[in-house]
């Protein structure tokens, strides 16, 4: 039977420390905790729910206001499985300070998938898409984003936002010089190029750059007519011939255009006449709605999110209560593409904009090799395992995560593009 020694328990330890401590994105999003018996029983998928967004009416006679409020819910799942492997040959176990070395590396790595999992979510999936056409310099960037939140409703606290370093230094540099170098901030802007939190943004320094591809394409329109049906009527659940109910996904809408040649999932994209609504008021905030493609289907068809609501186009009591646009409606109403230019997609998002789903695996303790496991804080689960094969006294490592990481609500995140010119 194959057992862990000391050695290995304590650098097993030191693993699992290093690999909190590295958790950086990841730790400033909602955690859902999950029942795995439940999960594995539902294919890894839950249903958890959106934030309610309820209506306010004028006066003291509400006899003709009590309607029901309609909640609405997402499917998320466990979706990432991470591991990393390596063996050390009889000869290698003679050095202490190569297994813990190769455990370093082990957490680095993983802690960097999960980061990576959590800024490409907020990258492909947040909306709300703020452009300047010239590279990142100073605070006004960062209080642009405050601008774009603020103006939709969205909460002011727990908000982040994660730049590539060259975007990251940009703000720096301002920062750097707006004082004497003898305050803390400042020093810290010019002698580590730190930046901390700015404008209620909590800002954070990424190792690599998930850019947004360029895109040229003109001359594409939509009908936001009624007739036209390119609104979106949100439901909370919905009952197919045989009287069964089910969930109903709505984050997203296939929408049809005049053409959808040239365009390309992840392109942002703003449409004439298709104004914000703010959250909680409904009132337009008077700019531009962003959106992001998701998919390309047939017939001039895409999938965007997130869907363009509006009672007064269509789609009953739930319209009213999660209106997010205002259209000036029009038969050609045109696209507008906003990343023009091939750059780093900053994420920025809020919190309870994204969840982050632990899992587990289950591993027989009669299986022949010995294991390892312990939970962070986040409950993320770090399995360490080892086998020794007797014919060529080869010892297999591995150390495993596994977690899912989801969009529960893409008006709650969106990128900075810098130098779309």
């Amino acid at each position: 039977m194959n057992q862990f020694s000391k050695e290995e328990r304590v650098a097993f330890e030191q693993l699992l420390e290093g690999f909190e401590d590295a958790l950086v994105l990841s730790r400033n999003i909602t955690i859902q905790r999950t029942d795995q018996t439940l999960m594995e029983r539902t294919g890894d998928v839950l249903w958890t729910p959106q934030p309610y967004i309820v209506t306010s009416y004028d006066g003291t006679d509400m006899t003709n206001n009590f309607k029901p409020n309609h909640q609405l819910s997402v499917p998320i799942s466990i979706n990432y499985e991470k591991g990393v492997p390596w063996s050390l040959s009889p000869t290698e176990l003679r050095d202490a300070l190569q297994e813990g070395r190769l455990g370093k590396a082990a957490y680095q790595r993983l802690a960097s998938d999960v980061n990576v999992s959590v800024a490409t979510i907020a990258k492909n999936e947040g909306s709300i898409v703020v452009v300047k056409s010239t590279a990142a310099s100073g605070f006004a960037d960062v209080a642009a984003l405050e601008g774009a939140f603020n103006r939709v409703g969205i909460a002011d606290d727990a908000r982040y936002l994660a730049l590539s370093t060259a975007d990251y230094n940009g703000l720096a540099a301002d920062l750097a010089n707006r004082e004497t170098l003898t305050s803390g901030k400042t020093l810290d802007a010019y002698e580590r190029a730190h930046v901390g939190r700015v404008a209620s943004f909590e800002t954070f320094k990424l190792d690599y750059a998930l850019s947004l591809t360029a895109n040229a394409t003109t001359g594409i329109t939509i009908d936001t007519r009624a007739s036209a049906s390119n609104f979106y009527a949100p439901a909370a659940t919905t009952t197919d011939a045989s009287g069964r109910r089910s969930n109903v996904d709505n984050r997203y809408q296939t929408i049809t255009l005049s053409t959808n040649t040239g365009l390309v999932v992840g392109d942002a994209f703003t449409i004439a006449g298709v104004n914000e609504a703010h959250h909680i008021t409904k009132l337009s905030t008077g700019e531009l709605k962003t959106f992001r493609i998701v998919e390309i289907l047939a017939a001039n068809q895409i999938v965007i999110t997130p869907p363009m609501v509006d009672h007064a186009v269509g789609g009953g009591r739930p319209a009213e209560q999660y209106k997010n646009v205002v259209i000036a409606t029009s038969a050609t109403a045109a696209l507008t593409l906003l990343n023009i230019a091939t750059k780093p997609a900053n994420p920025f998002w809020h919190k309870e904009a994204i969840k982050l789903l632990p899992g587990r695996y289950a591993i027989p303790s009669n299986s022949g090799m010995a294991v390892l496991r312990s939970s962070t804080a986040q409950g993320i689960e770090v399995t360490m395992s080892k086998q020794t094969d007797i014919k060529t006294l080869e010892t297999f490592y591995r150390v495993d995560v596994r977690y899912g990481v989801e969009m529960v609500n893409p008006e709650m995140a969106g990128i900075a593009l810098f130098s779309q010119a």
